[in-house]
């Protein structure tokens, strides 16, 4: 096991379950801010009937100005993923940067294709939320009204933040629960 190995398991031992977690969102706002605008793109991983996950990689964007970001993913509806999410809604989102700066985002999601939500969403791409973070979805898309074009509402649940400097001095990682988290899936499924 090399040396960042080791510091990685003493960060996330058991011991230290209690101390890492945050208060608010607003705890790790900014970080969360810094390294999903910086990352870019994240690998979204959903499982199958079987239990089976796949992983795709992906550029979300995400509302943090309250107490409980939101995400959201412009996406097209491939039978994967839309069959993935009917079994399962909870999917997980892992930013990772060379510098072992990270943000894991445990997520459930959902369909939101009302018009109103649409043309919100593919303003938020064009500005980047935050920062950074987006692009120009007439790339891919005609229009917000486009039928291929479909959004997906991502609820966290639970948000990890690590930053790499942290992670060379053996601190643990940040994280964040919503209130009333929703309970991961049962393994046995």
């Amino acid at each position: 096991m090399d040396d960042t190995e080791s510091r990685a398991r003493r960060a996330g031992r058991a011991g230290t379950a209690g101390r890492n977690r945050v208060g608010g969102f607003d705890r790790i706002r900014g970080d969360f801010d810094r390294i999903v605008g910086s990352v870019v793109y994240a690998t979204m991983t959903t499982v199958d009937g079987r239990g089976r996950p796949r992983a795709r990689v992906l550029v979300p964007v995400w509302e943090t100005g309250g107490d409980r970001p939101v995400g959201w993913l412009a996406t097209f509806p491939t039978p994967v993923k839309t069959a993935h999410l009917a079994g399962n809604p909870h999917t997980t989102l892992s930013y990772w940067s060379p510098a072992q700066n990270t943000v894991a985002v445990d997520a459930v999601a959902s369909w939101a294709d009302e018009p109103d939500v649409r043309h919100r969403v593919w303003d938020l791409y064009r500005v980047g939320s935050p920062p950074g973070a987006g692009y120009d979805p007439a790339a891919y898309w005609s229009a917000p009204d486009d039928p291929e074009f479909r959004v997906l509402r991502l609820d966290p649940w639970r948000i990890q933040v690590l930053r790499g400097a942290d992670l060379v001095r053996g601190a643990p990682p940040r994280i964040w629960r919503a209130p009333e988290a929703t309970p991961a899936p049962d393994p046995g499924r």
